[in-house]
């Protein structure tokens, strides 16, 4: 578990010093996006041998109600994410679509996965999310003006989003996680 709580805490750390640390971040301009990459890269490496390795609680299993929720979440959650590159219509009433996917992300995650090891992955994540959201709001202020994106964006969004869901199905499949159930 320790390697799994390290990985979060370096995801943090690197996504989160632009937000807490703004001065110094600006220090290190364009090598500091390297050592985000870096470190986001050597964080996920940690998160996913850490989540492999680690032991704990069971507290709940998978229904098919939940694998059925957590479904259709996870076609929110990747739409949302598609949606941000393209600024479609949605992202009129969500100022983070990115931020909200990995939440939803983290919450489909969680309904199907109900051990301690799930419990600080997903539920870290989820709160790394949200605090990204607070101090992004704190900084910014409020958002700027909305442009209705071209129908061509919101097409191309959702044509994503199907290719992407598919694509995770598979690798998850491929992993023996059978997502339907």
């Amino acid at each position: 578990m320790i390697l799994l709580i390290l990985g979060l805490a370096l995801w943090s750390g690197v996504h989160l010093w632009k937000r807490l640390a703004p001065a110094h971040r600006t220090q290190f301009g364009d090598k500091g996006k390297g050592l985000v990459a870096a470190g986001s890269v050597v964080a996920i490496v940690l998160m996913v041998f850490g989540y492999g390795m680690a032991d704990g609680a069971f507290y709940w299993g998978r229904t098919s109600a939940l694998t059925g929720i957590n479904n259709l979440l996870m076609v929110l959650a990747v739409y949302l994410f598609a949606a941000s590159g393209g600024k479609v219509a949605v992202t009129r009433y969500i100022r983070h679509p990115q931020l909200t996917a990995v939440v939803l992300w983290a919450v489909a995650h969680l309904l199907v996965n109900g051990d301690s090891r799930s419990v600080v992955l997903f539920g870290g994540l989820a709160v790394w999310a949200l605090v990204e959201m607070v101090l992004i709001n704190r900084a910014e202020g409020p958002r700027g003006a909305y442009h209705a994106p071209p129908i061509k964006k919101e097409v191309t969004a959702v044509v994503a989003t199907i290719v992407v869901f598919a694509v995770v199905s598979v690798i998850h499949s491929w992993l023996g996680y059978n997502l339907f159930g």
